[in-house]
């Protein structure tokens, strides 16, 4: 299945160690906490792990 992001309004990259133990909700509480912002409008949250060589993608559509 393909998806077309070209329409995302946002896409923001966290810098720092994210644990990748985390889960979607524990991603989307941290979104809330620590940046206030909304995880569930139209972005794109992109986190690294410790080594770098893991990323997610948080996104709601």
């Amino acid at each position: 299945m393909k998806q077309d992001y070209t329409s995302v309004e946002n896409i923001y990259i966290v810098c720092g160690k994210t644990d990748m133990r985390k889960g979607m909700d524990g991603l989307a509480t941290l979104i809330q906490d620590s940046f206030k912002l909304d995880p569930y409008s139209d972005s794109i949250f992109l986190f690294a792990g410790r080594s770098k060589d893991r990323y997610k993608c948080l996104y709601f559509a």
